[in-house]
């Protein structure tokens, strides 16, 4: 069969990155950057390289959904159904709904991963056919403070910056992003921008000094949730020194007296204090940024998942807007997206209070426009509920029916308790979905299988305003649809049943007549694109909006004339004060919990998850510390301990960090239900790191304060202890891992993690095994029908497996150890009771070392091998399967300046030679790994 290539979009961040699919017939074989895709140029990061190994016939086959399948009584196992049933069954239980209880009883959370052309249909769907307005996006948890910030200063929703600004900009800084982890490929343009350009200056402001401050000139550790305070500082300072812009604020700005006014109490001496920084630090900072020729600022969520994001926003482009930091090449506030097309839905009108191009939901005249063009009488002038409300909503009994399409709430909302208290109480729950595994499958009603990446046609746009196709590849699999097809379909019915005497509105054959009316809405407005078309993007490739008729390409840089899309043409300071956390640090919660991403997952590893070679890096949860912090409580490394908020409690392993802030913590976003385990206060069993954040919320964004919560830090006495281990065929690990979520619940700690081999990408697919491994501690010995339980799952309850049990010890140890060539491997073990063994039994079996003289001691307890045995540690290079054990061993012997080493190292071992995501820790590693002396011989 004849390879085929097809150009598309990866569907992880925001940078939007083009891809090659290769392909034969209804398989995903390969893919690559894409060379002429202009945010890329051929780049992808771990996950991008990674794509078509989730896509593999053997996943699809565990992790799918393949078919409608309804849910007959809660708890119940589901049954599949044709869809024509699916569908008559959520059109009856939705128009009934809306019947009795009026539209606003129903509501719809959708997606930054659906496609522009899936978001129009289902905004349309709501809010002109339904007549309710509770239809919002997980870009809520996302971008909409930055959609506030923005709105606010500037006037629309429109970053006024590209990529290409990081080869312009003198001055950069990044506060509230670690981009090396959420944007791997835009922080490669940043290095070689900055190799470029040595004079240029980077300002890294993070509570947590993660691998992007080590790019850093100038490093603010500031306390969290103080950028206000920060900002602020720093614009007072620039008036004191008078270092702004006198000119550009005069002739394009309004408002700026009023925000004099509230900064001159914002003394560099308070602000030190409170951001916890340095004051010389603060001039310095205050002067890079006003003095350089071109200053670039980047932020994300660090701004955006706060009580205050709106204001985090605003006044960061304050300081842009004071110094004329902005309409120029390389100069600017650019927000970055953390979803595919997070900027897609904006553009659309897809959350609660905005409408179809960047339209106001509460403006009059915006909704007549809109009404017109959907050709309905009015849309309803009612808030919608955002997230956070939608599901409080429900948890209230106030919102009947839910329709959930390509998200996780049951993973990424805040307080968890309340999400799936909503999920539980609300009547009827669908739950469009690709992936069968998500949490939020549980509590479906209905479940109706949908396409994703490879399968999907369509538009996205990428955080530079830029327009890209997303085509497909390989035919849906199963019964999966469209998620517009599926929208589409809804409506019909629901018009059908609810509005027979309207005209038909939703009369799309195909994705492109969708955006064809999208693109109609944006006539006239500042995203206005009526001069581009799926053909053009075909032809010259993605666009950057705003594109009008005659335009040969979009615009790069907006607001270069110092015109605003106000009423009066200026951009407006905003003087908003700086407000403390919503849950500051108290004696009870005395420490501050941060949350942010891994190098190599994304989001709630529905995708990511499936790959045990992206475990490689961080292998398993843990809660990180300060070394000091944690022998003041008497911690070790690998010690359990319960982190609890006003919410609820999960236990996991700590780990001490030195980049972590005194009475600081951090826990990775990407742990939920499928990984962890946990409890709400309440007693209700709950998982993962969203049982502790909070719901509170921006008044103005909505966007909750996932970034921060309040917690305390307590060692957890769970005596007894177990590990499980096992090596399974391709086409076992993704069940046998589902068996063992089910059996999650019954410890007061679990985790359940994949692994693999590690080998060369190159050889993934061919060489690379796969691997479960699953942690639980409890207070007593648990019965043996759960472990029995653990074992078969393992592949352990055969007649060739090891075994020793002492009940009244509360020991269990079994081992299978199978002959390869020439070798016998252990292939499967459980320790149970005493686990110290864990040091050589793990790596004896993950690096596939040979077994046959171990014999009895892989049943002894606590026995020690009968030679030395380290394992390899952890990976750093994922495309290459490189430790960092190898790569601190080889650094020994380089020598020369840290860029001659770092050469040396990557010549010797092709670490960071691929996709580069490991560069910054590579670079991290030489300057922390110095070269052993040289001894003088003797003669």
């Amino acid at each position: 069969m004849t390879p085929t290539t097809t150009r598309s979009t990866c569907p992880y961040c925001g940078v939007g990155c083009g891809v090659l699919i290769e392909s034969q017939g209804s398989v995903i074989t390969g893919v690559r950057g894409d060379p002429q895709h202009p945010a890329n140029f051929g780049r992808l990061c771990t996950k991008g390289q990674t794509l078509h190994l989730t896509a593999s016939a053997t996943l699809q086959r565990q992790t799918r959904l393949l078919q409608p399948l309804q849910r007959v009584q809660r708890g119940a196992p589901t049954q599949p159904l044709a869809w024509e049933g699916a569908m008559a069954l959520a059109t009856d239980r939705f128009a009934s709904v809306i019947e009795q209880h009026g539209p606003d009883a129903v509501g719809f959370y959708i997606s930054g991963q659906l496609l522009t052309e899936d978001y129009y249909a289902f905004n349309k769907l709501a809010k002109g056919l339904i007549g309710t307005n509770n239809i919002d996006t997980n870009s809520r948890l996302c971008m909409s403070s930055a959609v506030a910030g923005y709105k606010l200063t500037l006037g629309a929703d429109a970053p006024p910056t590209c990529y290409d600004d990081v080869n312009h900009a003198q001055c950069l800084f990044i506060v509230g992003s670690n981009a090396a982890f959420a944007h791997p490929v835009l922080f490669r343009r940043i290095e070689e921008a900055r190799a470029n350009n040595p004079s240029m200056k980077v300002i890294v402001a993070d509570p947590r000094r993660t691998d992007t401050a080590g790019l850093a000139d100038l490093y603010l550790p500031l306390q969290p949730g103080s950028d206000v305070m920060l900002f602020h500082g720093l614009l007072h300072i620039m008036l004191w020194e008078g270092w702004i812009d006198t000119a550009y604020i005069a002739a394009h700005t309004t408002g700026f007296e009023a925000l004099k006014a509230l900064v001159r109490e914002y003394t560099p001496e308070r602000v030190a204090q409170v951001c916890g920084l340095q004051r010389e630090d603060l001039f310095t900072a205050a002067q890079w940024f006003a003095s350089s020729p071109a200053t670039l600022s980047l932020y994300c969520q660090g701004l955006n998942q706060s009580s205050s994001g709106t204001a985090k926003n605003a006044t960061l482009i304050n300081l842009h807007l004071a110094t004329g930091q902005i309409g120029k090449p390389g100069a600017g506030p650019f927000s970055l997206t953390g979803q595919p097309n997070a900027m897609g839905g904006r553009e659309v009108g897809g959350l609660a209070n905005l409408l179809s191009a960047h339209r106001d939901l509460s403006n009059p005249q915006h909704r007549a426009e809109v009404a017109a063009l959907w050709g309905v009488a009015d849309v309803p002038e009612k808030p919608g509920k955002t997230a956070v409300e939608m599901f409080q909503a429900a948890a209230d009994g106030e919102i009947k029916a839910l329709w959930i399409a390509c998200t996780n709430p049951a993973q990424s909302m805040p307080d968890q308790a309340t999400v799936r208290r909503a999920l539980q109480r609300a009547e009827f729950v669908v739950v469009q979905e690709a992936y069968a595994t998500a949490a939020t499958c549980d509590f479906a009603d209905l479940l109706l299988p949908a396409t994703t990446w490879g399968e999907k046609d369509g538009t996205v746009t990428n955080s530079e305003r830029r327009i890209s196709r997303v085509r497909a590849a390989v035919p849906a699999p199963g019964q999966a649809r469209h998620d517009w097809r599926i929208a589409v379909d809804l409506a019909q019915r629901l018009q059908e049943r609810l509005r027979p005497d309207l005209p038909h509105l939703f009369a799309y054959p195909d994705a492109e007549s969708l955006w064809l009316e999208h693109r109609e809405s944006t006539r006239g407005r500042d995203l206005d694109i009526t001069g581009l078309s799926y053909a053009m993007l075909e032809l010259s490739g993605p666009q950057q909006w705003p594109l009008r008729p005659g335009d040969a390409q979009g615009r790069q840089r907006l607001y270069e004339d110092g015109v605003f899309p106000t009423p009066d043409g200026r951009a407006r300071f905003a003087d908003l004060p700086f407000v403390p956390l919503a849950e500051p640090r108290e004696s009870r919660y005395p420490y501050a919990l941060t949350t942010g991403r891994l190098r190599d997952q994304w989001h709630g590893m529905t995708r990511t998850g499936t790959l045990g070679r992206l475990f490689g890096h961080v292998a398993e949860p843990a809660v990180q510390m300060h070394p000091q912090d944690m022998a003041r409580q008497g911690l070790k490394d690998g010690d359990l301990v319960h982190v609890t908020s006003k919410r609820g409690s999960i236990v996991v392993p700590a780990q001490g960090a030195e980049d972590i802030g005194l009475s600081q913590a951090f826990i990775a976003m990407h742990w939920g239900a499928e990984y962890l385990s946990g409890t709400s206060s309440t007693g209700e069993a709950l998982a993962g790191v969203n049982a502790l954040t909070t719901s509170a919320f921006c008044p103005t964004s909505r966007q909750p304060e996932l970034k921060h919560a309040a917690v305390k830090v307590l060692k957890a006495e769970l005596p007894w202890q177990l590990l499980a281990v096992a090596w399974l065929p391709a086409d076992q690990a993704l069940s046998a891992r589902e068996g063992l979520r089910q059996l999650m619940a019954g410890f007061p700690f679990a985790s359940c993690v994949p692994f693999s081999n590690g080998v060369p990408l190159a050889e993934a697919g061919r060489g690379e095994r796969t691997g479960v491994l699953f942690r639980a501690a409890a207070h007593d010995v648990p019965d043996d029908t759960r472990i029995a339980r653990i074992e078969a799952l393992l592949g352990l309850n055969t007649s060739d497996a090891l075994r020793y049990a002492d009940r009244h010890l509360g020991q269990h140890r079994s081992a299978r150890v199978v002959r390869h060539g020439e070798s016998s491997r252990l292939e499967a073990f459980v320790l149970a009771g005493d686990t110290r063994a864990e040091v050589w039994l793990k790596p004896l079996l993950q690096d596939e070392l040979p077994a046959a003289a171990y014999g009895r001691l892989l049943l002894m307890p606590g026995a020690k091998p009968p030679v030395a045995m380290a394992a390899r540690g952890r990976q750093v290079c994922t495309c290459f399967n490189v430790s960092q054990a190898d790569i601190e061993h080889t650094l020994r012997s380089c020598e020369g300046t840290d860029p001659q080493r770092l050469a040396a190292l990557q010549a010797g071992l092709r670490c960071g030679t691929n996709c580069g995501s490991c560069l910054p820790e590579l670079q991290r590693l030489v300057r922390a790994t110095h070269p052993e002396p040289h001894t003088a011989g003797t003669a």
